[in-house]
């Protein structure tokens, strides 16, 4: 099948250039600086000074770092690259099909906000992200049925890789509350990173040469406690905002990205930071990402001096009701004691 028409209809008017530059076009080069702070996992499971020190500036001045020493294997990142162009590459009424009735898998293009995948965008609206993908909640996974074998074996490797990003997401949290003194108990540490909330979406994004032709994804805020990117080596393409600047977080092998997200940020009274960040078309090669979302019990009440009460549940609401009537998420600011008008 031809790539181009794998997409969905309304992503095919994107330029796809048909040859690579001779020096890679976007691809990051090694010699090239990185500027992520780095966190090494093992450092912080046993309590190094150096390193809980750099994790603290990394969450209050960045809130994303590189995470090393991580213990994923470099064979699952390898197979679930594989298999995810696997089953990227297959038409669209294939992915569309897969994802039909009552099964929790869904397929989603053109927005961040999960499209119904009975919906096909057939014009352009004035805000479409440029991405596909699929949304995979881990806890109903066992209850997926579906007919494409790439789906049921990528299916198996994502179970997998969810025990890993379930294991690191309780150790940064542990590590996080810790720096915080928010004396939360090791039993209740559970429901600020809750394994039944687990999701893991994996996106595809057209390369594109026309940079007039807008983003892969829109600016913004994850919902998360945090969020943990593997990224495909050496296809750039996400970028933070970082003193008013944007950053491009370099695809390094055998590296995890950890963003912070705005339940964390409430979580940390404001001491910790939600990034913002994007994802930018690459010029010359497609882009295929795979991130991890973990959110706190729905019910949970999260306490904070600089916002209201509120669970999860409650802030999810708000944010699908921002996007229906105001057209994006407003998110934090909803819930801020000085902001009340805004409710």
């Amino acid at each position: 099948m031809n790539n181009l028409e794998s997409y969905p209809p309304i992503l095919r008017h994107v330029s796809h250039p048909r040859h690579h530059s001779p020096d890679g076009g976007d691809a990051i080069h090694e010699e090239e600086p990185d500027p992520l702070p780095v966190i090494d996992l093992e450092c912080l499971t046993h309590d190094e000074t150096k390193t809980k020190k750099a994790f603290e500036e990394a969450c209050k001045h960045w809130g994303l770092f590189r995470l090393v020493n991580h213990g994923v294997p470099s064979t699952l990142f390898s197979q679930l690259q594989h298999q995810a162009k696997q089953l990227f590459s297959l038409s669209f009424e294939s992915k569309q099909a897969s994802c039909s009735g009552s099964n929790p898998v869904t397929y989603f293009w053109g927005t961040p906000a999960l499209t119904p995948s009975g919906t096909v965008l057939t014009t352009a609206p004035q805000n479409i992200n440029w991405v596909e993908g699929f949304n995979m909640p881990l806890p109903h996974l066992s209850q997926f049925q579906s007919q494409l074998p790439q789906l049921h074996s990528f299916r198996d490797s994502v179970v997998e890789y969810g025990e890993h990003m379930s294991r690191i997401g309780r150790r940064l949290f542990e590590a996080m509350a810790k720096n915080l003194d928010l004396n939360i108990e090791a039993s209740s540490s559970s429901s600020y990173v809750a394994e039944n909330s687990g999701i893991m979406r994996i996106y595809r994004y057209p390369n594109c040469s026309n940079s007039d032709v807008g983003l892969g994804m829109e600016v913004h805020t994850d919902s998360s406690v945090v969020s943990i990117l593997s990224q495909e080596n050496e296809v750039s393409g996400l970028e933070l905002l970082k003193d008013h600047q944007w950053l491009t977080v370099k695809p390094i092998s055998n590296t995890l990205i950890v963003n912070l997200g705005d339940m964390m940020q409430a979580i940390s009274d404001d001491r910790y930071k939600s990034v913002t960040h994007r994802v930018k078309l690459n010029s010359e090669r497609e882009r295929i990402s795979i991130c991890y979302f973990v959110f706190p019990d729905e019910d949970l009440q999260i306490q904070s001096s600089k916002y209201k009460p509120f669970s999860y549940k409650q802030f999810r609401a708000k944010v699908q009701q921002d996007v229906k009537t105001v057209g994006y998420k407003v998110g934090l600011p909803r819930f801020q004691h000085t902001h009340d008008s805004l409710n």
